[in-house]
């Protein structure tokens, strides 16, 4: 089992090692799909350990928890991670070489892609890949062209960097032609699949375009041809199927990928980064150039200003080689616009990679080559931008983001998000600078199946439940917002969300806290529920007939106050706050927390009320919150000066009961 150590900036290295016994590390069999690195007895993702190797570890790959699982499917993930480390490896010493004229890195990074070419025309050259499953765009090396095409991003830029640098000794490279010619088919011939089947928008897309660019230009460099084509001729970019056409296709005017899961909205940004190499930035198509501003600033908008990103709908929770893939973001980001805003993001992610280096790869030096790199051909776009608003949205993908008096929260409620969407409709996510209160909980490697659709499903997310069912995909809608606050609502039928079943969620910024008030109504008795779930410590108080007290801890300190109130066909029904053990985010499943389900049985509407307040350093100082009440059309919430701010409810929030009480239901419901 090979391992190697981070790449260094030693210029004095020893320049004597062998090429073969380079070459000698590389595995020699295709990979698979990386979605099953995943422990089937408790869905953590396993061991990277012995990544890069030439084969995954004797005996088989360990979990977190003890478990060593040996099966074809692991063993096939465990070297989807290996090829791309390897050529991970292969890209940071080309750009180390081409930068600083190191020989020993420049040796080699010439030794690994030589041997890849060997490997790739060994193992793939038979066409695409037999053992992918029936779903699965279908690469070569990989199970998945995906995965092919990500592979293949960084083996081109690598051969990019050193027939650039050093156009004299490009004939050493002139070995991996026939590779890089057959990746850029490939990609073309997987979009092309993708496109007929009405596809084009999908996240594949973006890389493979960016597979075809890179190997294209790579090739084009090897052979002598220095001068790039212009942006407008080349296919790749602005091409009918390119970059910049997908770039506006998959997102929306504001910027989010279409699918609205954090991750895969880096994931695409990232691929058109990496594929814009050596063009200016002003000198791309407004539109297009503009779009990409716009999805750089989602990201900046979304992340807390401790630089921590929620991980809305699919994607993971933590996982080491992910940040160093927003480290990686963010350089190229700040080359392609000005204050780009993700130093922060940045500075989370090498905390976060740092941690891992135990199992996963360590930090490599590939940010810091970028960011002593000209990787575009001009200086960073310079753009005006208003001040952040209190309440930032998006409306077409419904995701809010409310910031202000030490608290960050996140308000989900547009489009389900296809397959990469979750079962959190009006779910409200609480984090504070740096502190994941109550995060979304992210999700496992897809190959575990029953661990996958517990993250997808409502359980585990904050939002409101009905009959502890998982709902119909369904998407919700913006009905007011202000400055300060949003009311968003999700109605349910045959096809859609709880048939029968109606939510709305009212949040407002107040000062020195955040209101939060959720109501559900149903055509029958039925048990409603909403759910709280935290990822730090939970202490949850009963205080009174009808005010639960929760406190928050972690590195910064949240304290909650709330009450309930719920009506069934015969009058008013409890509303009862249970605590129950059940699992952490997704980056470990076997993590207990305290989940807490607030529910009314038999009830035909409930509404909710909670007020957070973060200490008092974090939120500025002011009175603290003492108290909440649900008072006919207003909330009251009470402060330790004796001051009481009082909230009037959105009309959709207040109704009429049978016994002359408000429920938080519309006259017109109520009398449906």
């Amino acid at each position: 089992m090979t391992s190697l150590a981070p790449v260094t900036s030693d210029t004095t290295s020893d320049t004597t090692s062998d090429d073969a016994d380079v070459a000698a590390g590389l595995p020699r069999e295709r990979g698979g799909w990386w979605h099953d690195l995943v422990c089937p007895t408790h869905g953590t993702e396993l061991s990277h350990a012995g990544v890069p190797g030439p084969v995954p570890p004797a005996g088989g790959v360990r979990c977190p928890h003890g478990c060593v699982v040996d099966t074809e499917l692991v063993r096939g993930a465990w070297l989807v991670l290996s090829h791309q480390a390897w050529a991970r490896r292969a890209r940071v010493l080309a750009h180390r070489a081409a930068r600083t004229g190191d020989e020993a890195a420049r040796a080699e990074a010439v030794a690994l892609l030589v041997g890849y070419a060997d490997v790739y025309a060994e193992v793939a050259g038979g066409g695409e890949h037999e053992r992918a499953q029936d779903w699965m765009l279908r690469g070569r090396l990989f199970h998945q062209a995906l995965t092919d095409a990500i592979w293949a991003v960084s083996v081109g830029h690598a051969v990019w960097s050193l027939a650039e640098a050093d156009p004299d000794r490009a004939a050493d490279l002139e070995p991996v032609l026939g590779m890089l010619d057959a990746t850029a088919e490939a990609a073309r011939a997987a979009r092309a699949r993708l496109v007929a089947d009405g596809r084009f928008t999908s996240n594949y897309t973006a890389w493979l375009n960016a597979a075809g660019r890179v190997c294209s230009r790579a090739a084009a460099l090897v052979r002598g041809d220095l001068a790039a084509p212009a942006v407008a001729a080349d296919e790749w970019l602005a091409g009918e199927h390119g970059q910049l056409a997908h770039a506006l296709a998959a997102s929306t005017r504001g910027g989010w990928e279409w699918e609205a899961s954090t991750y895969y909205h880096g994931f695409v940004v990232r691929a058109y980064l990496l594929s814009l190499r050596g063009t200016d930035p002003a000198a791309l198509p407004a539109e297009a150039r503009d779009r990409l501003v716009a999805m750089i600033d989602v990201l900046a908008g979304l992340a807390t200003d401790g630089g921590v990103l929620p991980s809305v709908h699919d994607g993971p929770y933590v996982r080491p080689s992910l940040a160093l893939e927003w480290t990686e973001l963010a350089a190229l980001a700040d080359g392609f616009v000005a204050d780009a805003g993700l130093d922060a993001v940045a500075a989370h992610a090498r905390t976060e990679a740092a941690a891992g280096d135990g199992d996963d790869e360590p930090a490599d030096g590939l940010e810091d080559e970028l960011r002593a790199t000209a990787w575009f051909a001009a200086p960073p776009l310079t753009v005006e931008r208003a001040p952040r608003p209190t309440v930032s949205l998006d409306e077409e993908v419904g995701i809010a983001v409310l910031r202000g008096s030490g608290l960050h929260a996140v308000l989900d409620h547009g489009p389900h998000g296809a397959a990469h969407g979750h079962h959190d409709k009006l779910a409200l996510a609480l984090f504070g600078r740096s502190t994941p209160w109550q995060p979304d909980p992210g999700q496992v490697p897809y190959g575990h199946p029953a661990w996958r659709a517990h993250y997808a499903s409502a359980a585990a997310h904050p939002v409101v439940r009905v009959d502890d069912a998982d709902p119909a995909e369904a998407a919700g809608r913006l009905l007011a917002r202000t400055e300060r606050s949003l009311t968003v609502e999700v109605r349910g039928d045959a096809t859609s969300w709880y048939d029968g079943a109606r939510a709305v969620r009212h949040v407002v910024l107040g000062d020195g806290y955040l209101l939060d008030v959720a109501h559900a109504r149903a055509d029958r008795p039925r048990r409603l529920t909403l759910g709280l779930r935290p990822d730090v410590p939970l202490g949850v108080r009963g205080d009174g007939a009808d005010v639960v007290r929760t406190a928050w801890r972690g590195a910064e300190a949240l304290d909650g106050v709330h009450t309930a109130r719920a009506t069934g066909p015969a009058g008013p029904v409890p509303v009862r706050a249970v605590v129950r053990p059940g699992p952490g985010p997704a980056d470990d499943p076997q993590r207990e927390r305290a989940h807490v389900d607030w529910a009314a049985e038999a009830a035909t509407s409930a509404t909710w009320v909670s007020v957070f307040q973060a200490d008092a350093e974090a939120r500025g100082g002011g009175a603290e919150v003492t108290g909440v009440e649900l008072a006919g059309a207003e909330v009251r919430v009470h402060r330790a000066d004796g001051a009481v701010d009082v909230h009037p409810l959105p009309a959709e929030l207040v109704g009429t009961t049978t016994d002359g009480t408000t429920d938080g239901t519309t006259d017109e419901e109520a009398t449906a």
